[in-house]
């Protein structure tokens, strides 16, 4: 999710959450209640950046392991988990179009024994948790090195649907046949498993790497003839996506909602008058992802813009970004809430802001002014459990006092 990966930790950090973890006691006063927000956490998979704290584990370690998570979620107060499910072009389901991911057992295409997403979706829901199943559309490897790949793979059934960038394989969104593969193969999880909610995070077309250019040629060349200019054609590529996925959804599953987290900034206002008081990359632009559009067609349920960013930052100021898409939202049928920086909170190397151990709670107090604002998303599962400075439990004692329901 354009984040730095941080090393998994072991399956202690969940048995000594009991003692140094967020959840405080309930104020009297009852600050904080409330009967219907988000309050969500994502549970990155790919790297094995939250879990499996490792590949290889038995079966039943990653399934302890996986609803110790849930438990997590649940002793905070929390509503819904954001489990990463198709991290790289593989699944963590028995897929009919795709290999099993190799986090779970360190070999692509092998069988780990059990089925998580079946499994968290069950036991979410017997936490009266959320289950929103996240996916990555076009990421195929975090590396080049496409005989990596298990042979059945796709990509390598197909190499000329996969794009090499920036030290990573992409499938290219500017070929119908990859846009169609890649939703048959997400679809494949909705048909065979009540989750609440799919969700997209940020990355699209791939996020600029100085000195490279994203060989889409050949594609632009057969496809892109009714655009003006090739950054047209591929933000249609990606509306595309957003809105035949969309209507598949709810084709199978009603009631299943459609989310996307996006990068915090759609374009600056120096770029276009609509745009937020920002001087910062932009999704329009940069990653092709016209996320404002999105929100004023009512293509989606719910939006998620990572503001990763503390209050006063000179480039992407939180307080500046929330009320600009309070204002997108509003009128709109798509739901706001908003993505926090958790890992950025007491981490080594970040500046003095997020050495604050009030800079997140600032954060949900300023967004309440906002009606728009349903609430929050957490970055991520690992650094709930950490609670480096007690930011999560401050968030915990100041806001989330008692339980809440999700919108729906």
């Amino acid at each position: 999710m354009g984040r730095v990966t941080r090393r998994a930790f072991a399956l202690a950090a969940l048995s000594a959450f009991t003692t140094t973890g967020a959840v405080a006691a309930p104020r009297a006063d009852g600050r904080g209640a409330a009967t219907t927000e988000m309050r969500g956490m994502w549970l990155a998979t790919v790297g094995n950046r939250d879990w499996p704290s490792r590949a290889g584990m038995t079966a039943a370690a990653q399934r302890r392991e996986l609803i110790g998570w849930l438990d997590v979620a649940a002793r905070n107060r929390l509503n819904t988990v954001v489990f990463q499910v198709r991290p790289t072009a593989d699944a963590l389901w028995p897929s009919s179009y795709e290999p099993w991911s190799q986090v779970l057992t360190g070999t692509q295409g092998k069988a780990p024994g059990w089925d998580p997403l079946g499994t968290a979706v069950a036991e979410a829901h017997a936490r009266g948790l959320q289950l929103h199943a996240w996916f990555n559309p076009y990421r195929v490897a975090t590396h080049t090195d496409r005989t990596r790949l298990v042979a059945s793979h796709p990509a390598r059934k197909h190499p000329d649907w996969v794009v090499t960038y920036g030290g990573k394989l992409y499938y290219n969104p500017g070929l119908p046949k990859v846009r169609a593969f890649v939703q048959d193969a997400m679809m494949d999880a909705v048909k065979k498993y009540p989750v609440d909610a799919v969700h997209f995070d940020d990355y699209f077309y791939p996020y600029p790497v100085a000195g490279q250019s994203f060989d889409d040629d050949a594609a632009y060349d057969a496809h892109g003839g009714a655009f003006s200019n090739r950054a047209a054609w591929r933000r249609d590529n990606i509306d595309r996506l957003v809105l035949e996925t969309a209507a598949r959804i709810k084709a199978v599953r009603p009631a299943t909602q459609f989310g996307i987290s996006p990068f915090g900034v759609w374009r600056n206002a120096s770029t276009d008058s609509r745009g937020s008081d920002t001087r910062a990359l932009q999704s329009y632009d940069d990653i092709h992802a016209d996320t404002r559009k999105w929100v004023k067609n009512g293509w989606i349920d719910y939006i998620v813009p990572q503001l990763y960013w503390h209050i006063g930052n000179s480039a992407a100021d939180y307080a500046e970004l929330v009320p600009w898409w309070a204002d997108v939202v509003k009128g709109s049928r798509t739901r706001l809430y908003l993505g926090e920086a958790l890992y950025r909170a007491g981490a080594a190397g970040q500046g003095a802001a997020w050495q604050d151990p009030a800079e997140l709670t600032r954060h949900l107090t300023l967004a309440k002014k906002y009606p728009q604002a349903r609430g929050h998303v957490f970055f991520a599962a690992k650094d709930v459990t950490a609670n480096r400075i007690g930011a999560m439990s401050r968030v915990v004692a100041g806001h989330y006092t008692q339980p809440a329901k999700p919108p729906s």
